[in-house]
């Protein structure tokens, strides 16, 4: 709240409708590769070839789209599948040899700006303008539409916290069905009726933003509700610990470097629709650039720990935003990319300043 009133007083565009729309469609790249660093984060590892994946990912679309005129959800689906394998392999590499996941991740990254740039046509650039792929990110849904779009996720949203209850209420755990069901569901209703009304003035809900929040249901489901959410947060914690008590905590990591790989790779190819095409550049370009830089800070600003088994999903979601109104309200001001980038990175400092002491203050000896 205090950066957008900051901005706000600097800038009268600032909180237009069209920016904030703006602001939230800039958002959701950043966010839904951050998505997929969480899982990774909780176990306790980085992944530094996020947004080389997500580069050679849209690369790979726009070459099967636009060369071999594959349909386009096809062309889709295996640019995903790349970046869900190339995780896998990352993932597989750092448990089998127990190489440090900064070193494997960054080896890749270097590997896949190399790949990029082969697959690149001579001209550097593949126009995905008229393609169809751009429909990805120009479309927006407005009307009855929209209005049962919300309807469902809120209705999904309350089944998930009503079974989590009751689930707990089996256990024999503390549970309310005040704290636990209708208070959360009345908090994420309002804000998404709230957004819903906010874009319905402008063209409706964005296509990014309907698919970032899609994901961000699905994968906070994941993390908080199932098993595997459960291994995440035991093998961040205590990884020994979590494999004596059975846990396959191989499994898990690789698992977790796949869904990292996954995401980054959507995101690449959602942030080529957007762009109408991909070159160099995409994926931040040689060594990921602003876009991994923004990527672990959304994740880290948004409360999810470095050190592993701290933080939740939807902390993407703020951390996203945050970094957003940040790079929005500079370059409204007019000041320079080369301090858009330094106020991120005192950013990440400071996010994970703080995650250290709260980590030396909950487990002094660790």
């Amino acid at each position: 709240m205090t950066l957008v009133l900051f901005f706000a007083t600097q800038s009268d565009v600032f909180l237009t409708s069209r920016n904030l729309n703006n602001l939230l469609i800039q958002s959701t790249v950043t966010g839904i590769i951050a998505l997929g660093l969480v899982f990774v984060l909780l176990v306790g590892e980085i992944d530094l070839s996020v947004a080389a994946i997500s580069g050679v990912a849209s690369v790979l679309m726009a070459m099967l789209v636009v060369d071999s005129e594959l349909p386009i959800p096809l062309a889709i689906a295996v640019g995903v599948a790349a970046g869900v394998a190339i995780g896998a392999v990352s993932g597989r590499w750092i448990t089998l040899l127990g190489v440090p996941s900064f070193v494997v991740t960054l080896g890749v990254g270097l590997v896949l700006n190399g790949v990029q740039l082969i697959i690149l046509p001579n001209t550097g650039r593949y126009n995905l303008l008229n393609t169809g792929v751009e429909k990805l990110a120009s479309t927006n849904v407005s009307g009855f539409t929209a209005w049962l779009l919300v309807m469902a996720g809120i209705a999904l949203f309350a089944l998930a916290r009503a079974t989590s209850t009751r689930a707990r209420f089996r256990a024999g755990l503390p549970a309310s069905m005040a704290g636990g069901v209708v208070v959360p569901v009345a908090v994420v209703a309002a804000l998404l009726i709230a957004t819903l009304m906010f874009l319905e003035n402008l063209r409706g809900l964005p296509m990014p933003v309907i698919l970032f929040i899609s994901l961000l249901g699905v994968m906070s489901y994941i993390s908080s509700e199932t098993r595997f959410g459960l291994y995440l947060y035991a093998i961040g914690n205590n990884a020994e610990a979590a494999r004596r008590a059975g846990i396959k905590v191989e499994r898990i990591k690789i698992m977790a470097f796949a869904i990292a790989g996954g995401m980054a790779a959507f995101g690449g190819i959602l942030s080529a629709s957007r762009i109408l095409g991909v070159s160099v550049s995409s994926g931040g370009g040689v060594g990921g650039g602003a876009l991994l830089l923004e990527s672990i800070a959304a994740a880290v600003i948004g409360g999810v720990s470095l050190f592993g088994g701290r933080g939740h999903v939807v902390g993407a979601l703020f951390g996203a935003l945050i970094i957003a109104t940040v790079s929005n309200g500079l370059n409204l001001m007019g000041v320079a990319n080369e301090a858009r980038l330094i106020v991120t990175g005192l950013l990440l400092v400071i996010a994970v300043s703080i995650d250290r002491g709260i980590e030396r203050i909950a487990a002094p000896g660790r």
